[in-house]
C-alpha cells in the first residue's frame, strides 16, 4: 500500500462530498453495473460491500436483499451513503468502519462485493483480503476494479501511481483460486478494468474447474499473472 490506511481514509474524507460527480467515466459505470449485475443475490441473502464508499453498490443492492453490511476506512464517504440511503427510505443497510483484511463482520456473509477499492493494496494485501474475504464464508465474490489485462500504463486513465497499486488479472486470479474460489466470469472493461466473479469451489470431482494455472488458463490470462 503506497499511502496508509489513515492516509488514503483521509484522503476519500476530503473527497466524499464530490465524490460522486467525479466517478463521471463510462467505464467506472460499466464496472459498477455489471458488479450489481453479477451479484445476482438471493431476497433472503446478506451482502457485504467492502470499500462501499458513498454507497453506489450498497444502495443499488438492498431493495433486493434480506441485509446489506457496508464497509469503509473513511468515515466522511460512509456520511454520505447515509444521507442517500434516508432519502430513499432505505433501511437495511448496516454502514460501519471496515477494511479488507479487517472488515468487522462476525456475521454470515452470503455474497462479497467490492468495486474500484481494493487497487489501492499492494499485491500481499490482497492476498491477505481474499483470504480473509474466504473465511467469511460467501458463496460468492464479486471484483470490480483497476485491474492490469496487459503491460501497466501509468499514463492511461484509472491509474495514479502515487496512490495505485493494481495487480494483474492474472495474479489475482491465482489468490482467488488459492482462497477456495472457483473463477467464473471475467469481465474486460478496459485495459486496466476488470470485473472478475468468483464463486466457492464446488467439492465434486465434477464440479472442480481450476487449479491456479486452469483459472488463468481458461479465460487466457496466462500473459497477464506476472508481476508489471
Amino acid at each position: 500500500m503506497k499511502k496508509t490506511i489513515e492516509e488514503h481514509a483521509a484522503r476519500f474524507d476530503d473527497h466524499a462530498t464530490a465524490y460522486d460527480e467525479s466517478q463521471d467515466s463510462d467505464e467506472y459505470r460499466a464496472a459498477a453495473s455489471l458488479v450489481v449485475k453479477h451479484a445476482s443475490h438471493e431476497p433472503d441473502d446478506t451482502v457485504l460491500d467492502l470499500g462501499t464508499g458513498t454507497g453506489a453498490i450498497a444502495l443499488a443492492l438492498a431493495p433486493d436483499a434480506e441485509r446489506v453490511i457496508g464497509r469503509d476506512i473513511s468515515a466522511g464517504m460512509m456520511d454520505e451513503a447515509r444521507t442517500k440511503a434516508e432519502e430513499v427510505g432505505i433501511d437495511n443497510l448496516a454502514l460501519a468502519e471496515g477494511s479488507f483484511r479487517e472488515p468487522a463482520v462476525d456475521d454470515p456473509v452470503d455474497v462479497v462485493v467490492s468495486n474500484f477499492a481494493m487497487h489501492h493494496l499492494g499485491n500481499e494485501e490482497k492476498i491477505e483480503a481474499i483470504e480473509t474475504i474466504a473465511g467469511l464464508g460467501p458463496r460468492k465474490f464479486v471484483l470490480g476494479d483497476v485491474m492490469l489485462f496487459g503491460e501497466a500504463d501509468p499514463d492511461a486513465p484509472f491509474y495514479s501511481p502515487e496512490v495505485d497499486d493494481p495487480a494483474t488479472v492474472g495474479m489475482l486470479a491465482d489468490a482467488l483460486t488459492d482462497a477456495g474460489f472457483s473463477l467464473t466470469t471475467v469481465e474486460r472493461v478496459h485495459d486496466q478494468v476488470g470485473v472478475l466473479v468468483a464463486e466457492r469451489a464446488a467439492a465434486t470431482d465434477d464440479a472442480e474447474s481450476t487449479t491456479n494455472e486452469g483459472a488463468a488458463r481458461g479465460f487466457g490470462l496466462n500473459g497477464a499473472n506476472e508481476e508489471e
